[in-house]
């Protein structure tokens, strides 16, 4: 996957290639990948890249983003975004996923902090598979640790 924009140099980009944690990317961090846009995500995308030769994203999160790009009638970016897919390994939703993203939405709920679905399906995801969880959106993942579950959170954005 190309990160680095045709204007930007290499010597613009400070690489940190510290190690970091095997992690799934939630689809706002994989948006601005795509982007292109955010240098300090772009050098932490390389550096996991250097590490893990590929991304770790889940099957809601490439829902999410088809959804994105099919409502803009975006086909020929549609098309790339599948075609990028194929070097990445993508989580699937399975039952044990689907019964724990079930019984954190509800706890969620009964608390009175609801989020929506996906946020908790890929957060189901990330915790059984044992990820950090990639993520801008710490407000909505913060609740479900604070529910005391076992989800790890990292912010390229910081």
């Amino acid at each position: 996957m190309k990160l680095l924009p045709k204007q930007w140099k290499k010597e613009d980009i400070a690489y940190q290639m510290s190690e970091v944690e095997k992690s799934l990317l939630d689809t706002d961090i994989l948006s601005e990948i795509i982007k292109r846009v955010n240098l300090h995500i772009i050098n932490k995308a390389n550096t996991y890249l250097n590490q893990f030769d590929k991304y770790k994203i889940s099957a809601i999160t490439v829902m999410e983003i088809v959804e994105g790009w099919q409502k803009r009638q975006q086909q020929q970016r549609l098309q790339k975004f599948l075609t990028i897919l194929d070097s990445q390994e993508i989580l699937s939703f399975d039952l044990a996923e689907a019964v724990l993203a079930g019984k954190i939405y509800a706890d969620l709920e009964t608390t009175g902090k609801r989020i929506g679905y996906p946020d908790c399906m890929i957060a189901g995801i990330a915790i059984r598979h044992n990820l950090t969880l990639v993520t801008g959106n710490l407000s909505h993942y913060q609740r479900i640790q604070d529910l005391r579950y076992s989800l790890r959170l990292d912010n390229w954005r910081l």
